[in-house]
């Protein structure tokens, strides 16, 4: 099908952008790589009156250190978060699960705060910016504004912005030399996830770990971190009886969906399946 008709906007800075968006009115829609949006306008799900496009924003792009946290733009690719040293050398989990994200096609196009903001609860990124104590900067008419992870995902395909506010960027406090593991089960290759598991964890010398965060996700509305898991770890061997005695909790006050992929009971088993796995495959144990 081809989409009902609509204004395009294409501003170059983040200013311009936010007073496009305010101007179009509260049914615009912010395009960022368009590789969920495109789909649903095709289809007529969505008949927008205008589009903001963010493609020539170039400052929403790159990731940069500042202190104790790294910077993430909202516009940066899937790849280029994907194989950026940064993000590698202080947030080796948000890389692992770049990788599965989609296909390559897909991940050179699509960009890292279009989907969060698309906040699909099947979307492999939301329970890694969760899991890693990330703060979104939004930005609108109104200046700028920080939003935990844990309370910018609000329900199934609903986030904490304002219909005239853009995410601007994503604060990742560094996890530098934390082992990591993003865990998907997916019915075929390069599909959304049924139940993934993202976890990363601060093992010293001794095999102690000192600290652990595992975010689970599609096992709710919005993604969850499994803080029964985190507390069985921490301070134990990372061996793996203490792992699997953990992982029996990671469905601990979730409230999983039943759909034609699999049922809320069959979810539950996965979870505890896939933290196991996850959190075994982060220490290598």
């Amino acid at each position: 099908m081809i989409p009902s008709k609509f204004d395009y906007l294409a501003p170059t800075t983040v200013d311009e952008a936010v007073a496009a968006l305010a101007e179009a009115g509260e049914d615009a829609k912010v395009i960022a790589g368009g590789q969920s949006l495109m789909p649903v306008l095709r289809l007529r799900l969505n008949s927008p009156s205008a589009l903001v496009d963010l493609g020539k924003v170039a400052e929403l792009r790159g990731v940069r250190e500042e202190g104790d946290s790294i910077v993430v733009g909202a516009m940066t690719t899937h790849h280029n978060v994907m194989t950026d040293r940064l993000v590698s050398r202080h947030a080796a989990l948000l890389g692992d699960a770049e990788q599965t994200v989609a296909d390559p096609q897909i991940r050179h196009r699509g960009t890292f705060g279009g989907s969060l903001a698309h906040a699909d609860p099947a979307g492999d990124l939301s329970s890694v910016v969760v899991a890693l104590d990330a703060t979104m900067t939004v930005v609108g008419p109104g200046g700028q504004r920080e939003v935990a992870a844990e309370d910018f995902f609000t329900d199934i395909f609903s986030t904490a912005l304002e219909p005239d506010e853009i995410l601007a960027s994503v604060r990742i406090p560094k996890h530098t030399g934390w082992a990591a593991h993003y865990e998907k089960f997916h019915r075929v290759s390069q599909s959304w996830s049924i139940i993934a598991v993202a976890a990363t964890l601060d093992v010293d010398d001794g095999g102690t770990i000192r600290d652990a965060a595992v975010g689970l996700t599609n096992m709710g509305a919005v993604p969850i971190r499994a803080r029964t898991v985190e507390q069985a770890l921490i301070g134990q061997p990372a061996d793996t009886d203490v792992i699997r005695a953990a992982a029996d909790h990671a469905a601990d006050g979730t409230s999983p969906m039943s759909d034609p992929n699999a049922d809320s009971e069959y979810r539950t088993h996965l979870a505890k399946v896939l933290t196991r796995r996850a959190v075994v495959a982060a220490v290598g144990a």
